[in-house]
């Protein structure tokens, strides 16, 4: 059994302790031992949830793992260690009785540094149709190859990982069998491959219906995020991702059809998108993806005549047009806005003006909206908030802040968060002054005439927003103050530097920005946006496209 394993066992047997149900992770073979010894522990009143059964490819060490538990010396193959180890063997025989025993998926050669007769045949067998593939060689002693054969080795297109450890092969065989298998953070295929193996073994519906008798106060920001994933992938919407090239958009690409969430469309050519996937190692069910080229779309030229016929009184020619449609930004906002997806997301390459403005074109604002703005929910440990604006507009007037007041409002409403509006500035109630302190507070008043049914309040700092002690103390009988969970700030310099402030001092996740007032959900990424961020924005972007 792995660290991980162990790890998860433990942890999972204790929740479900808590919540009377008890979940099995025996190896199938030896499940009625590990019921027995689960009964013994919990008493007969659990009720088997379900099996999730030993799997190699999440129980098995890598290469990785050996290298850092050994403390081994990497010769050759360092880029190929996620290999895993399922099986090892002692090559200290002739070398036709080793190759004969050469019978298993994924094989660690152990052998000592100077027998190069075996180095060399296993190299070749990992080569050989004829042999099952192997994840490595182990070299003991210390003992390493000569430079007549490291020169022969470093030739090699392509090599497997080669370790070398100072111990002699006894003990480093002994060691081995000590190693367990670590999932680590960048490995996002054994990740999404342990998450989907648990969604598939797992009676999830009854693991909830059990949980839910537990009391919860509050959205938590797991809860948060449970619930995003679970609506998006219940609507489980076309959303359009021009940016294909992009290894991180093809890892999300991964994670997001692998957990069935989205419909995913990538633009481009197919065999140029493919070949990038395997560079980045990356394994995708092609058969789950569709793949847009623009130029030989069958609706190109509708398209193309759409933008032309939006666009002509500002000078675009049918040539303009057609040009202007092999851009896979405007082409994924027209996928968009004529209802061949249900939302796009781009700007990991991409700039946020060129993201946005083919939407601004001719997807447009809703009606009785003049300003897009954006909001990032803000996942902190306790509670999630809604930041805005925070990545569109620079220094919004008093009418276009309430506006943003209101559609954050809206936003909090559609992802189940009861808003209370704080419009912030450096001052709070009637106690300060300033041109900045009176644009909030000409905001507020606005925003609260359009939308009396909301609760809304400014200007206030943010301390008195969300202390529930400060706010008793400078807005006493406010509904909003220290209880606030939409907070608008004033300007953009403001709200940009507050996020990620937060975002960096207390590990906040922020997920967004997420782009309102569009009559269809087209969002924007940072281009130093993580696999994470792109997931996130691609749930939210869904579950927009469900609300309309």
């Amino acid at each position: 059994m792995t660290d991980v394993q162990m790890s998860v066992d433990s942890f999972v047997e204790k929740e479900c302790e808590i919540a009377g149900v008890i979940i099995n992770k025996a190896d199938p073979e030896n499940q009625n031992e590990y019921q027995t010894e689960l009964e013994r522990a919990f008493g007969k009143t659990g009720r088997m949830l379900s099996v999730i059964p030993s799997d190699k490819r999440i129980g098995s060490p890598t290469m990785r793992d050996i290298v850092e538990r050994l403390n081994a010396e990497v010769l050759y193959g360092g880029e190929r260690l996620d290999n895993q180890s399922d099986n090892y063997m002692i090559a200290a025989m002739q070398l036709d009785n080793v190759i004969d025993r050469l019978r298993y998926d994924n094989c660690l050669v152990i052998t000592p540094g100077d027998r190069t007769d075996i180095i060399l045949a296993a190299l070749q067998a990992h080569q050989s149709k004829n042999f099952p593939p192997m994840s490595g060689i182990l070299l003991s002693t210390g003992l390493k190859p000569s430079p007549a054969i490291d020169r022969l080795i470093a030739g090699l297109d392509e090599t497997l990982p080669i370790l070398s450890v100072e111990f002699n092969t006894f003990e480093t065989a002994a060691r081995l069998q000590n190693i367990n298998s670590t999932l680590h953070s960048d490995e996002e295929a054994r990740i999404a491959y342990a998450k989907q193996l648990f969604e598939n073994n797992v009676d999830i519906a009854t693991l909830e219906a059990q949980l839910q008798a537990i009391t919860v106060r509050g959205m938590t920001p797991k809860m948060f995020q449970y619930n995003l994933v679970q609506k998006a992938r219940a609507s489980k919407k076309r959303i359009v991702l021009p940016e294909a090239m992009d290894h991180r958009i093809l890892k999300a690409t991964a994670m997001l059809t692998s957990h069935d969430i989205a419909e995913i469309i990538l633009l481009g050519n197919a065999e140029e998108i493919i070949e990038e996937s395997k560079k980045a190692n990356v394994e995708i069910n092609w058969e789950q993806v569709e793949i847009i080229d623009p130029a030989s779309y069958s609706k190109f030229e509708d398209y193309a005549n759409t933008y032309y016929e939006q666009r002509k009184h500002k000078g675009v020619t049918p040539e303009y047009a057609k040009d202007t449609m092999t851009d896979v930004s405007y082409f994924g906002t027209m996928m968009v806005y004529k209802g061949d997806a249900d939302g796009m997301v781009s700007g990991a390459i991409n700039t946020t003006a060129h993201t946005i403005r083919p939407a601004l074109q001719f997807v447009k604002t809703k009606p009785g909206v003049s300003v897009v703005s954006s909001v990032f929910f803000m996942s902190l440990p306790d509670k999630v908030l809604v930041y805005g604006d925070c990545a569109v507009n620079p220094n919004p007037n008093p009418e276009q802040l309430a506006e943003i007041a209101i559609s954050s409002a809206e936003t909090a409403i559609a992802f189940g968060i009861e808003p209370k509006v704080a419009m912030l500035s450096y001052s709070s109630g009637s106690s300060g002054s300033g041109e900045e302190v009176e644009k909030v507070r000409k905001a507020t008043e606005i925003a609260q005439a359009k939308r009396p049914d909301l609760k809304i309040e400014g200007p206030i700092q943010y301390d008195a927003a969300v202390d529930p002690t400060v706010g008793a103390k400078k807005m006493p009988g406010s509904e909003v103050a220290g209880q606030a969970n939409v907070l608008i700030f004033p300007d953009l310099n403001t709200g940009n530097n507050t996020y990620k402030a937060v975002q960096r001092e207390t590990g906040a996740i922020a997920i967004g920005p997420m782009l309102q007032g569009l009559n269809k959900p087209v969002n924007d990424l940072s281009r130093g946006a993580l696999v994470e961020d792109i997931i996130n924005t691609v749930v939210i972007t869904s579950i927009q496209a469900d609300n309309k």
